[in-house]
């Protein structure tokens, strides 16, 4: 049976590698039908420059010379594919009519030999421009499909490992069941507990195996719509982008052409306006269409991924079971906040994409043909010239900005559209997921708060199994480290800590980790948005009493990834060695990263088994994360700059490049972790699992949960109701929702999610989100103290509410400061020669009046918003951000800082196109910045016009002299 399952398997995962190599293939058989386009477009370009250098030197030749040529050219034109059948036609119409043509023409030679040949050059680099900025644009998309497909094989295995696990543990439970009826009366109690474990065992391999099929089918539907996005429509706006200009140029050449003819040769014009008519019908969507049809092979969108269940499986959908409905909801519920703001944005971007569109066609137009006039006619004098060669340059230099601008724009916007399918495809998901178990519930005509309602108290009944589970195992933690409280886990070396604690991974690494998974994959910004620094303080404190805090209680998130950012800062050694920076180093200068990463293998290798077991685990972890960066915006690199000065130090007065350098070594082994770590077969010791659940000590725990676990029917729950106060206006997005405005009070019944409460405003009910507005009374003010202290019955009730608050727990807003006081100190790159951008940093010192030390700030940068990293030392702040040298332009940037609340305000008006000028900044610093030097600025036009003035006026002078 176990070898049949085995083959079932290797079936499945064969049919997806078979199915994702011929994707593959025909990615690269696109990439290779758009350079033959390409070709095809510049050899037409190059031949009808040719064609007009061969005209203007043979205009005053014979008629015979004239159908020499034009035979010369059609034999090559039926060679050519019609990829650009319009073009072509135009092209063929031109040699047609060459034939009718066999006149002298030496009137026209200056024109055909010299003006011409000179806008068709101006074009043709144009078309390999945009086709070099299109082949990228087309690798990255096709890298993200790839990608996927690279996820969704990951997701499989996965799911196949936890369902393999799942079927192995029922398997051994019915085995125990058969042989608890084949025992005698002696050993029942024996196989009872046996069998007991057993289930416990089922029950964690499935929801492992729930977990990995959710995950599984959620990239599977990603995949699918992400290939359907870019079959059905990026492929095509690509082609447009390649083709952007070629059209019109082609167009305005042979309408010059068309004009220079007709005022030479009257008679021919019958002849010419047939050429009219067939130039007035270049298209460039049935160009597109013509091509994409002619390559059927390429461009056809494959087959949707079919679902492939492993060894019988008979789930094919997700599913909101066991304590995942809760998870499920949150990021249900994330994922619509980001679909929104990511939608909104691409909006926007694509209002400002079609601005710089017609711009850029404008610019276009202007560079190549504004001279046609003033070439069609001899200048005066010399003066005329250099004016003439200045508004050139000015015009070809304005081209190349909005060039690059439309580039940006035009990449963005399909990025964005990628990850708004994925995200989209993922929240439908999970939208008929959550009706299926509300329905299942028997909620069919329930409301939304109603499923709230039953989700919190799963959620609840969730939090007391933790809270069971983590007595057990904070007392067999207290006992390992009842001799080792002196052996403090911060500021120590690692490798030492490990051999004196016996721990292979250390507990603060491990509580963090999990804590993050179970919690914190979708919340945006995690290890980016700084905590609460007495939180911070408070969770270290404990961990270095050999405590593990995250087993007994619920915290914040941000401050969770701050406890692990800091354990990594304030070792005595970085994790990588320092003896082993400079090979690092040289390892990060390797351009093949094939190369690049067996030197960093050949160099972890020679490291103590114990730190490489750490770094295995912290680097699998870092890399699960990053693939959720739709969902938290963190991407490998931003994880790097996180993580990467503390594990990687280099020396004291290192320089924004080295830390580059660093940041990119790192965002690599992120990359590549699998490649360059040993495998668990190669290294023993423990490995990051993907998919965590909660670990139960043993029976005995789940027994203690089942006496002490209270009623969670709604009927006897203990509610408290709470009173809380707007923050901000706020209007709903759907009718389960409340709108308020700022300063209103609002009566709270209890926690629907990390980022919704239930309440109610002026008797109307629904939901109010959690950002918007500010609990007093979750703050410990004196009504939670008076009910402290009070006896009785209401003793008992505040320890349940208290209990309930903690299962439920927000996150408080952070610190205000009042009357900041700054030191600020700024910096900027001015050298365009050594460098490609401008780096901007600013550096502060923040002091407060009310003695706030722990403020969370956001900077604004003509309207970019960026994150403001917190030193190690307090009050100590920095943020930089980078442009390119055409874009920062000389003079003064106003750096405006927020903090949580303005900063919300902000974003907020952002997303309603609300005037953002209305939002008051916490304090501003302007940065001044002279521009990018590049050297002396001197223009060959210039000096070739001067110089030949001169030459002018001394021939002229010499030639007077002569004649007198």
């Amino acid at each position: 049976m176990s070898s049949y399952n085995v083959k079932l398997r290797r079936v499945g995962i064969s049919d997806y590698d078979t199915q994702i190599k011929e994707i593959r293939n025909q990615l690269s058989e696109q990439l290779r039908v758009f350079d033959s386009h390409v070709e095809q477009k510049t050899q037409v370009l190059q031949d009808l420059n040719d064609y007009l250098r061969r005209r203007g030197e043979i205009e005053g030749e014979y008629a015979r010379s004239l159908d020499k040529l034009a035979d010369r050219f059609a034999s090559k034109t039926k060679k050519k594919e019609s990829s650009s059948e319009s073009v072509l036609k135009c092209w063929q119409e031109l040699l047609i009519q060459t034939r009718h043509e066999s006149k002298d023409h030496n009137t026209l030679s200056e024109n055909y030999g010299t003006t011409l040949p000179q806008q068709l050059s101006r074009c043709l680099e144009l078309v390999q421009r945009l086709a070099k900025k299109s082949k990228d644009i087309s690798s990255q998309l096709q890298d993200g499909l790839l990608k996927l497909t690279a996820e969704l094989q990951t997701t499989l295995k996965t799911y196949s490992l936890y369902h393999t696990e799942y079927l192995s543990a029922e398997g051994k439970l019915k085995e125990a069941t058969k042989q608890e009826e084949k025992q005698k009366q002696s050993a029942a109690k024996k196989m009872e507990r046996l069998i007991e474990k057993r289930q416990c065992k089922v029950q964690e391999t499935q929801l492992k195996c729930t977990k990995a099929r959710n995950d599984y089918l959620l990239n599977l539907e990603a995949a699918n719509v992400s290939m359907h996005k870019y079959y059905l429509q990026d492929l095509s706006a690509l082609i447009d982008f390649s083709d952007l200009g070629f059209h019109q140029s082609v167009s305005q050449v042979l309408q010059y052409y068309l004009s220079s003819r007709s005022q030479a040769h009257q008679n021919l014009g019958s002849g010419l306006q047939q050429l009219g008519n067939t130039i007035s019908v270049l298209d460039q969507n049935q160009d597109r269409d013509t091509l994409i049809q002619a390559h059927d092979v390429a461009f056809c969108m494959p087959l949707r991924f079919q679902y492939q269940p492993h060894e019988g499986d008979q789930v094919c959908e997700v599913r909101a079971d066991f304590e995942v409905k809760s998870e499920l909801y949150t990021r249900f519920l994330q994922l619509q906040t980001r679909v929104n703001t990511v939608t909104a944005e691409n909006e926007e971007l694509s209002k400002m994409l079609q601005q710089s569109h017609a711009a850029l066609l404008e610019c276009i137009t202007e560079d190549i043909f504004r001279s046609e006039h003033s070439t069609s006619q001899s200048l005066e004098n010399i003066s005329e010239a250099s004016s003439s060669k200045f508004n050139q340059a000015r015009r070809r230099s304005n081209l190349h900005e909005t060039e690059s601008s439309y580039y940006m724009k035009f990449k963005e916007h399909l990025t964005n559209g990628l990850i708004i399918s994925k995200l989209q495809a993922k929240h439908d998901l999970l939208e008929v997921a959550i009706q299926k178990a509300r329905t299942v519930d028997g909620q069919h005509h329930g409301d939304l708060d109603l499923l709230l309602s039953q989700w919190s108290l799963v959620n609840r009944c969730y939090i007391s199994r933790i809270r069971m589970c983590s007595r057990r195992s904070v007392r067999h933690r207290k006992h390992q480290h009842s001799n080792q409280i002196s052996q403090k886990p911060f500021s120590r070396d690692m490798f030492s800590y490990i051999q004196d604690s016996g721990e292979p991974v250390p507990l603060v690494v491990e509580s963090c980790v999990r804590f993050i998974n179970l919690r914190g994959l979708h919340h945006e910004g995690i290890f980016r948005v700084p905590g609460s620094q007495l939180e911070v303080n408070r969770l270290r404190d404990l961990f270095e009493k050999g405590e593990d805090p995250l087993d007994e209680e619920i915290c914040d998130l941000d401050s969770v990834a701050g406890v692990l950012k800091l354990y990594f800062r304030g070792m005595e050694n970085p994790l990588f060695p320092k003896d082993s920076y400079e090979q690092l180093m040289e390892c990060g200068r390797i351009e093949d990263e094939s190369e690049k990463v067996a030197q960093l293998r050949s160099i972890i290798l020679c490291y103590p088994p114990p730190l490489v077991v750490v770094m295995r685990y912290l680097f699998a972890f870092l890399h699960h994360v990053s693939q959720y960066s739709d969902e938290n915006m963190m991407q490998p690199y931003n994880l790097a700059v996180c993580f990467g000065p503390s594990l990687i130090r280099g020396p004291e007065d290192a320089d924004a490049v080295t830390l580059q350098h660093i940041n990119a070594l790192v965002k690599t082994i992120i990359i590549q972790h699998e490649s360059i770590f040993p495998s668990q077969n190669e290294l023993e010791g423990p490995v990051y699992e993907t998919c965590m659940t909660l670990e139960p000590d043993d029976i005995e725990a789940t027994t203690e949960e089942s006496e002490v676990e209270p009623d969670m029917s709604p009927n006897k729950e203990v509610k408290e109701e709470l009173e809380g106060v707007a923050l901000f206006d706020y209007t709903a997005r759907s009718s389960a929702e409340l709108s308020f405005q700022k300063g209103g009070r609002l009566r709270l019944y209890s926690r629907a999610s990390s980022d919704w409460w239930r309440g109610e405003i002026d008797g109307s009910k629904g939901l109010i989100p959690n950002k918007y507005i500010s609990v007093p009374s979750m703050e410990g003010g004196p009504e939670n103290k008076e009910r402290h202290n009070t006896g009785g019955q209401a003793e008992e009730q505040s320890t349940q509410t208290r209990y309930s608050l903690n299962v439920q727990r927000v996150q408080v807003p952070g610190e205000s400061c009042l009357n900041p006081v700054i030191t600020p100190s700024t910096y900027t790159t001015n050298d365009a020669v050594i460098s490609s951008e401008s780096v901007f940093i600013v550096e502060l010192s923040l002091s407060c009046a009310n003695g706030a030390q722990s403020v969370a700030l956001y900077a604004d940068v003509n309207g970019r918003q960026f994150p403001v990293t917190r030193g190690q030392d307090v009050g100590k702040y920095q943020v930089s951000w980078s442009l390119p040298h055409k874009q920062a332009s000389s003079g003064t940037y106003q750096v405006k800082f927020f903090d949580e609340e303005s900063y919300s305000a902000l974003r907020k008006a952002q997303r309603n196109n609300e005037d953002v000028d209305t939002i008051k900044p916490l304090f501003s610093v302007d940065v001044d910045h002279r521009g990018a030097w590049n050297g002396p600025w001197v223009s060959t036009e210039v000096l070739a016009a001067a110089l030949g003035i001169l030459v002018y006026y001394f021939a002229f002078s010499a030639k007077s002299t002569i004649q007198a």
